[in-house]
């Protein structure tokens, strides 16, 4: 019998020693499986025995596509497979039930995603000793869901030993065991019904990034409460919607991997390239392919640099699918590998009396009304961004993150649906209290009724049209900052979604402004900074009167 678990450890040992070329994110979750084995008096405990048998399981399937299925090959597990499969499975309790719950596999296109996703279905649902198991492939539309399904079902059909041992049969829409009322089925969100009553003991979650809202997942995790031990399985390439659903799943892997979070239910890897690599450096492609030479053809993939290198638009497109790195609009303006390595464990709090400026957009309806605060240290600058949202717009699924952004304080929301900017005005005011508030910069449209109230308590207000002359050059000093490490912020994931929203348009003269390409794709937090930083940079010059904004 194959001793899948020393592949796994062997896998383990060649990633830290740089035998296998390997990202930082893979490199930390074979450090955590190490750790953890090297513990005493863990709470889970190693099972060979359950970590063996899922790989022994999947082996005895069949590949349902190409070259392989037609020389009807088995499936052969890739050390790096075998790595994550022996993780997830092999943990168990005291009660014998299995460590973890969720299991975040971020990888690109060609890799051998569905196939090993299917495995695990039919093991969910035929080998996991759960009575009437309830296992969905769950996807936004019909299409999608069926891939994994219908890769699970060819897979039964071909197996007869599926049907002898474990008494699998299928059905047009259903793979099902008689016996002991277990079901796999697809599940997507344009299929209609009621989602509501599943007692879902495994969900496949395939190409998370393509989900929209949060509906499915949630649907899948609320129907997980009746097991002992259910398993949510996603499996996704690299996506561009820093608001989804997906996106919220990575951020927690990484901060799991980094230890910025304990949760020992939940198993999370990525397959990338690192922040600092050259993306077009073929040396490093194999990081973010771990099927490099078997379902990942190396030709291929060059052939495609190839293009991308010589055609900008097409860049994105590769670095996203081939390469698993996060991408946003074709002309982004800021960096966000760059954006992210700019934050740090901070708080407003320790910045009190410190000189600083503001900058306000405001909003009614749909759009965020910001407060961007940009204040002076050392060798650069700290940035803290406050938004503001009326209840009906969080409540609008367009953007499923609004109402988690709400319970984590990242959006303050008012009531009604029009955003309250008296909401606003006290926290401008509080704001001034605790720093030493040089000016409060504010663009005069729906401005001024806002501008009045704090010019009557002798607020700094001063107007500052976001014009491309006002604009221009801080948005150009502000990317500087963020490349050079001087401008520090605090990891705000509402902000951080509208950074990535802001495209960058160049005039002749080579000014700068930021858009947003689509009206969803919200920007008001960096405009924001950006005036405030705008008027920290123009603190020579004159100060304009109070009489001018008098009505």
């Amino acid at each position: 019998m194959t001793d899948y678990v020393a592949i796994a450890n062997q896998y383990i040992d060649d990633v830290l020693s740089g035998e296998i070329i390997a990202c930082e994110f893979v490199k930390l979750a074979c450090k955590r499986q190490r750790k953890d084995l090297a513990l005493q008096n863990f709470k889970y405990t190693f099972s060979e025995k359950h970590a063996n048998r899922v790989c022994k399981f999947i082996e005895l399937l069949p590949h349902t596509k190409g070259r392989w299925a037609r020389e009807r090959r088995l499936i052969e597990l890739e050390p790096w497979q075998i790595f994550i499969l022996t993780t997830v499975f092999g943990w168990i309790d005291s009660q014998g039930l299995r460590r973890f719950k969720t299991v975040y596999t971020e990888i690109p296109r060609k890799n051998g995603k569905s196939a090993i996703s299917s495995g695990v279905g039919l093991y969910m649902l035929a080998a996991d000793n759960e009575a009437g198991a309830e296992v969905y492939s769950a996807a936004t539309t019909r299409e999608q869901a069926a891939i994994v399904w219908k890769t699970a079902k060819l897979m039964a059909d071909k197996s007869p030993g599926l049907q002898s041992r474990f008494g699998v049969e299928t059905s047009t829409n259903t793979i099902f065991v008689d016996h002991n009322d277990s079901v796999f089925k697809p599940l997507s969100r344009d299929q209609g019904g009621n989602h509501d009553g599943y007692s879902v003991s495994c969900g496949i979650i395939d190409e998370l990034h393509a989900h929209k809202t949060r509906d499915i997942f949630d649907v899948i995790e609320t129907g997980t409460g009746s097991r002992d031990q259910p398993l949510i399985w996603s499996i996704t390439t690299a996506g561009t919607n820093r608001a989804g659903i997906c996106y919220e799943q990575r951020a927690y892997t990484i901060k799991l991997l980094n230890k910025v979070v304990n949760d020992n239910e939940y198993f999370g890897i990525i397959f990338t390239i690192d922040d600092k690599d050259d993306w077009t450096d073929p040396k490093i492609w194999i990081k973010a392919n771990p099927n490099w030479g078997v379902s990942v053809s190396p030709e291929d993939i060059q052939r495609k640099a190839r293009k991308a290198i010589q055609t900008p638009s097409a860049q994105n497109n590769f670095k996203t699918k081939h390469l698993n790195v996060w991408c946003n609009a074709n002309t982004a303006w800021m960096n966000m590998q760059d954006w992210d390595a700019c934050e740090r464990d901070i708080n407003l709090e320790t910045y009190r009396e410190c000189k600083a400026w503001l900058g306000v957009d405001l909003a009614s309806k749909i759009d965020i009304a910001c407060i961007g605060i940009i204040i002076e240290i050392p060798n650069g600058y700290v940035a803290f961004v406050f938004s503001f949202l009326n209840e009906q717009a969080v409540e609008d699924d367009k953007n499923s993150q609004y109402s988690g952004w709400v319970n984590s304080g990242h959006i303050i929301q008012t009531e009604g649906n029009v955003t309250d900017f008296e909401a606003v005005e006290d926290k401008i005011k509080w704001l001034c209290g605790l720093l030493d508030v040089q000016d409060i910069c504010f663009d005069p449209w729906q401005s001024q009724r806002t501008m009045q109230n704090l010019m009557a308590e002798a607020l700094p207000v001063v107007e500052y049209g976001q014009t491309v002359k006002n604009m221009s050059e801080p948005m150009k000093t502000l990317e500087a900052l963020v490349r050079k490490g001087e401008l520090i912020h605090d990891g705000n994931p509402c902000l951080a979604w509208m950074m990535s929203n802001v495209v960058c348009h160049t005039d002749a003269k080579e000014n700068i402004y930021p858009r947003k390409e689509f009206p969803q794709n919200k920007i008001d937090g960096p405009v924001s900074l950006i005036a405030a930083l705008g008027r920290a940079l123009a603190v020579d010059e004159p100060e304009p009167t109070p009489e001018l904004y008098i009505l």
